[in-house]
């Protein structure tokens, strides 16, 4: 351990409070959610017994994706309350005290703070980014199945560009079978139409090698070369055009089964197409970096308030404590609305907590004991 602390360049101090941090983040986390599996277990109990759901899928599809979604969720919280905590009684002990009359500034203090913010950030932008999404598919998979949620499988009145001057039209599409109804191809070149192609149905191939793979039934094309016209009829047709199922049907909370990386392709690729259907992806993308970035902002007020010796202990920091983290979590749900409903820029709504609560860091940050 010495060896470590000497190779990153921390003192003994550093990696008290490191390990205070960490422990108590660790643990207050643990507890809420041990409480939360509790309540949802009281909650679902019947609808489990009712589908039938087996055990395994109870405890490996839904519980063990059920955990780290929602400790990511509630992390700032109990970044917060950890903070609060474990600071608070430092500070009871008089051993901030005793820090700061040793010569330490509190700057020099807040350091291990923010390695612990640090650490805890990168892991939760991990898990959000690439881990939890992947869980999220597994565990909606299974809600859909044992817990009879609602699930959106068909949409209707499609339009959409899948080519540069390709515009698709799709009257009816049916996910469960992934068979699209009364669909159209429109081909435009400097804005006049060169070839119209409709078919009575199209069947989305999942098992072909390639994407985009559809089989047209009843299709008819109508190429257009100036005065004159060519026709094509036919009974079934393999053709490839760049959309797929998951281009048609926007299910609830679908942004959440992307990791990353995924939604930036997702997001791009609608937009091309003239799709103003990316604005939750987009929140949701921006989100996963602010929340990370708010563990920063919410140790530097949780130590900037509880380092101060009080009266009757850690109530009142932890009072304002709560406030503060449920006012956080508060604006981070009425901010992403507004982007959603009421066409607010994705990027400000996501950041909008942060840009808030960063005065009041500075501000409780300028008023810590020295």
């Amino acid at each position: 351990m010495y060896n470590i602390r000497r190779y990153l360049g921390l003192q003994r101090l550093d990696t008290y409070i490191i390990f205070k941090f960490i422990g108590t983040y660790v643990f207050s986390i643990l507890l809420i959610l041990a409480i939360s599996i509790v309540f949802d277990i009281n909650e679902n109990l019947a609808k489990f017994s009712m589908y039938h759901a087996p055990l395994r899928a109870i405890i490996c599809d839904y519980y063990l994706n059920f955990i780290p979604y929602y400790a990511c969720l509630f992390s700032p919280l109990f970044v917060f309350i950890a903070v609060i905590f474990f600071t608070s009684k430092l500070a009871g002990g008089s051993e901030i005290i005793a820090i700061i009359s040793s010569g330490v500034s509190f700057n020099r203090l807040l350091r291990p703070y923010l390695i612990s913010a640090a650490l805890i950030s990168a892991l939760n932008f991990y898990l959000g980014a690439y881990v939890i999404p992947k869980g999220n598919v597994i565990k909606l998979a299974f809600e859909v199945r044992y817990r009879n949620k609602d699930k959106n499988t068909s949409a209707n009145n499609v339009q959409m560009q899948v080519a540069p001057g390709v515009i698709a039209y799709i009257e009816h599409y049916d996910n469960n079978t992934k068979c699209a109804y009364n669909c159209s191809l429109d081909k435009f070149e400097n804005k006049k139409l060169v070839s119209h192609f409709t078919a009575s149905s199209m069947q989305y191939d999942t098992i072909s090698d390639s994407r985009y793979h559809w089989s047209a039934r009843n299709y008819r094309i109508r190429t257009l070369k100036g005065m004159k016209e060519e026709i094509q009829t036919g009974a079934v047709i393999d053709t490839t055009i760049i959309m797929e199922p998951m281009d048609l049907v926007f299910s609830k909370g679908q942004q959440e089964t992307f990791t990353s990386p995924e939604l930036l392709r997702y997001i791009s690729r609608q937009q091309e197409r003239g799709s103003t259907n990316v604005v939750q992806y987009q929140v949701e993308y921006y989100k996963r970096i602010a929340s990370s970035f708010a563990a920063f902002i919410l140790t530097i007020i949780g130590a900037s308030l509880s380092s101060r010796k009080r009266k009757g202990g850690m109530g009142l920091s932890l009072g304002i404590g709560l406030a503060l983290s449920f006012t956080y979590i508060m604006l981070q749900t009425i901010s992403s609305t507004f982007a959603i409903n009421a066409g607010t820029s994705p990027l400000l709504a996501a950041w909008m907590p942060n840009l808030i609560f960063l005065p009041i860091a500075y501000f409780c940050y300028r008023f810590a004991p020295n």
